[in-house]
């Protein structure tokens, strides 16, 4: 009887565990969600700070992989109208 109450106890642990884990991986992930956003917005105001400094849209593309349209649209939510 002693064998079953604890592994009985022991499954109840390791269900808590599941989802303290879960949780730590949850905080984890919106962390890296928000930096990510950060990340994201730097970029877009270090692209628009490259054009005023007159970097080629040609050039941006090539540095951040975007596409032209892309590229065109952060520029003109930026200030910048295409060339």
């Amino acid at each position: 009887m002693a064998d079953l109450r604890a592994a009985a106890r022991a499954y109840r642990e390791a269900e808590k565990g599941i989802e303290s884990a879960k949780a730590a991986a949850e905080a984890r992930i919106r962390a890296a969600r928000e930096k990510a956003e950060a990340c994201r917005t730097d970029l877009h105001a270090a692209m628009v700070d490259a054009a005023r400094a007159g970097m080629a849209q040609k050039e941006i593309i090539e540095v951040t992989g975007y596409s032209r349209e892309r590229v065109r649209s952060i520029l003109r939510a930026g200030g910048i109208e295409p060339d």
